[in-house]
């Protein structure tokens, strides 16, 4: 019995699709789930934004347990060291050299021509083997490709270094009867292919991907790559039912934990086509779930600078102080803290900044027949900024208007609310989150009125933003 490995490309692909829109929190879900479901590898897309794609990948690399989790590399050698510094403290880290390998798409990705190619490919690996063994290659359009140049830059990759060589029918021409002599010709031309691992990237174009995956690996391929979510690959849920209705006949097994796997790949789909409404500043993955963190008066330092950093804060030395400081006041009232009185301390205590934005006035209206619609005037140096939004709520007006006032949009992390006293009189206290160049910043506001207290949160956090990229 064989045991094919799957590598999910759910989050690779969605970073290069406009169809889907995806977070930081969804991407730290999504491989969570993943890594849950016990799929072989996770594959993340090419850094594009080094600040926060390096900081995504690193959180990735924290969370992921069993799964390897490979970093695709860029066409230049400071791309593959990029990658392996964002990955390499995964518990199995490896690095991903993909390169056309078709004269049409080699002219068109690359402006490269076969030799030149061949020359980048060997540079590449080479340069990834030099951090690890986990290398992997992938020949991207090697079904459309001249056959004696996908013999030969195969068998440069291996001589380079590559553990795994993959297969790419990127354009979905080939029927799974023309598999079986693809790799065929493959094996019989690149000796040295049997002594690496074999896997196949199949396009879904004529809606044959599970029956060619099958095919393929009938015709000797160890790994096939699959997709959660609704993609041009074979899906992770139809290659477990078909390992599940011709594993035993076929010879072949996967390690999926599939009871989970169907309500697994509802959520992940949900997450990925769960778009942000036109004009709001709420993006997708902002939730009221948090991580399972409870703290005593008995917890030192570190445990609370571990607790912050798994609520993905990366605070300084002085900052960890201040929140620890006012961490014990709160603890040593309260039998423990949890995670939303920690988001709370970290908001207050953490990066306490000048104003360089204030509110100066704001009206908000809000009815059963009459939309959200909010007024805001904001101070920057003197100078007044006055904005009108349109939203769903009064809140989600209220943050697009500051949006609009200021001129940028930030990832809402995570947005709550809660009372703080009791009576008509109460007060209200907010938490925002937002990320900017992948870190998270988080601004409290404390007011009776919870619309003035979401303002005030949503403004303190653009502040401590504004000072640190000064």
């Amino acid at each position: 019995m064989r045991t094919i490995k799957l590598s999910d490309i759910t989050l690779r692909q969605a970073a290069q699709s406009r169809a889907f829109s995806i977070s930081f929190k969804e991407r730290i879900e999504i491989a969570r789930s993943l890594d849950r479901l016990h799929v072989d590898t996770i594959e993340l897309p090419a850094i594009q934004d080094p600040k926060a794609d390096v900081l995504a990948n690193k959180t990735i690399a924290s969370v992921v347990g069993s799964a390897a989790l490979s970093a695709t590399c860029g066409m230049t050698e400071e791309s593959v060291e990029q990658a392996w510094e964002s990955v390499k403290g995964a518990k199995k880290p490896v690095l991903h050299v993909m390169a056309p390998v078709s004269a049409i798409q080699m002219e068109y990705q690359c402006h490269k021509k076969a030799p030149a190619m061949l020359e980048l490919v060997r540079t590449l690996v080479a340069k990834a083997r030099y951090y690890t063994e986990a290398v992997e290659f992938s020949a991207v359009d090697a079904t459309r490709a001249e056959r004696p140049f996908l013999y030969e830059v195969i068998g440069a990759a291996i001589a380079a270094g590559a553990a795994q060589v993959t297969v790419c029918d990127s354009a979905g021409v080939m029927t799974p009867g023309e598999w079986s002599t693809f790799l065929g010709e493959i094996y019989d031309n690149v000796p040295a292919l049997r002594k690496v691992e074999l896997g196949v990237e199949i396009s879904d174009m004529l809606k044959m991907s599970v029956a060619s995956a099958a095919a393929a690996v009938e015709a000797g391929a160890d790994a096939v790559k699959v997709s959660i979510a609704a993609m041009d690959c074979p899906g992770l849920v139809d290659w477990a039912a078909f390992v599940g209705v011709k594993g035993d006949e076929a010879g072949i097994a996967a390690n999926l934990r599939t009871t989970e796997l169907t309500r697994s790949a509802k959520q992940i789909q949900w997450l990925l086509q769960s778009e942000r409404s036109a004009g709001s500043p709420f993006d997708n993955g902002v939730s009221s779930e948090v991580a399972g963190i409870c703290l005593s008066a008995e917890d030192g330092i570190s445990e609370l600078v571990t607790a912050v950093h798994q609520l993905g804060y990366d605070l300084s030395e002085e900052d960890a102080a201040k929140v620890y400081e006012a961490f014990q006041a709160v603890a040593a009232k309260k039998h423990f803290v949890g995670s939303r009185e920690l988001e709370a301390i970290i908001a207050s205590a953490a990066l306490q900044v000048p104003s360089t934005y204030r509110i100066a006035d704001y009206v908000i209206t809000n009815g059963g027949s009459i939309g959200a619609m909010a007024n805001l005037t904001l101070e920057k140096d003197g100078e007044k900024m006055n904005s009108v939004a349109n939203g769903d709520g009064p809140v989600d007006a209220a943050f697009l208007a500051i949006e609009q006032a200021i001129g940028h949009h930030y990832e809402l992390d995570d947005f709550q609310i809660q009372t703080v006293t009791e009576g008509r009189e109460a007060m209200g206290s907010a938490l925002v989150k937002l990320r900017a160049g992948g870190k998270l910043y988080s601004g409290s506001g404390l007011s009776t009125d919870i619309i003035g207290a979401s303002i005030r949160a949503y403004i303190s956090a653009r502040n401590k933003i504004v000072y640190e990229e000064v």
